[in-house]
């Protein structure tokens, strides 16, 4: 366990993704009532810059876009079922890490597609296209939204659990590591083909999920004093590689400067002495 895990574990907050799913009942909610106040919550990195600090946090209720009630539910319980599965292998720590990483991926890609429309448009089209976006083409801050952290979730439980069985529509049985590959690759699809909202939203999910598999699945640890021990740890390891189990009392070959030697003791000379096949038996015996 790492100081840092020693250290905030304590924080961690259990049943992390009843918590989600509670927000996107909210959220529901809210879209049933009047849809357009959904517009005030979303992920709009221009308007947090002007004050509406509000929206780095309420766009986590911003539920995924669906018109099928049906859809909404199935969707609901697999993402509880799932979460919760993860949470009990990884424990709540990891998974609180795994969540809370893939939003603040998700802030930090909202505020750099900003940055680039800035450096495709222009500070003025910028601010007239954020004048427009709501009433004219909808607001395109909805492309950063807990969907693709959903699709992160799929594809960390596909890699934790590979071989496991799911039943498409209670139907269909299918394991997790096709599941986890079809979502890769809608993922890949959409960074070659949507918008570039759409590239960063989805381009802050892989790389959350990246950031996991190298440090869950791969074992590799990121802090520097594990870092050292390892490198230590392999030195010493080469250290002892080099070390010699047979060496010629003439010419000093070992096994490792010439592995195709063979080499013997002698039983005429007094002590240890070895000797390789070039020398065994024309050497000096010692007295």
């Amino acid at each position: 366990m790492s100081s840092f895990e020693n250290r905030f574990r304590k924080y961690a907050i259990p049943n992390l993704t009843l918590f989600l799913i509670i927000g996107y009942a909210v959220g529901y909610l809210m879209q049933l009532i009047n849809a357009s106040f959904l517009d005030f919550l979303a992920l709009d990195p221009y308007k947090i810059l002007h004050g509406q600090i509000w929206r780095v946090f309420t766009w986590l209720i911003i539920p995924p876009p669906s018109s099928n009630f049906i859809f909404v539910l199935l969707m609901l319980w697999c993402c509880y079922s799932i979460g919760n599965a993860l949470e009990r292998t990884w424990g709540t720590y990891r998974y609180n890490v795994f969540i809370i990483t893939g939003i603040l991926l998700t802030v930090v890609a909202s505020f750099l597609s900003l940055g680039w429309m800035y450096l495709t448009y222009g500070a003025e089209q910028v601010e007239v296209y954020e004048a427009m976006s709501n009433m004219q083409l909808g607001n395109v801050w909805y492309a950063f939204s807990t969907y693709y952290i959903n699709v992160s979730i799929y594809m960390a439980f596909a890699m934790t659990y590979p071989n496991t069985t799911v039943m498409i529509y209670f139907l269909l049985p299918v394991k997790m590591k096709w599941m986890g590959l079809l979502d890769l690759g809608y993922m890949v699809y959409l960074m070659a083909m949507g918008s570039g909202f759409t590239r960063f939203a989805v381009g802050a999910a892989l790389l959350n999920c990246l950031i996991f598999y190298l440090m869950n699945i791969r074992g590799i640890s990121i802090a520097p004093q594990q870092i050292k021990r390892k490198m230590e740890f392999k030195q010493d390891i080469r250290k002892a590689s080099s070390v010699t189990k047979h060496k010629c009392a003439i010419c000093g070959k070992t096994e490792l400067s010439d592995p195709g030697l063979q080499f013997r003791f002698c039983s005429k000379c007094n002590g240890n002495y070895e000797y390789c096949s070039n020398h065994l038996f024309s050497h000096t015996h010692i007295k």
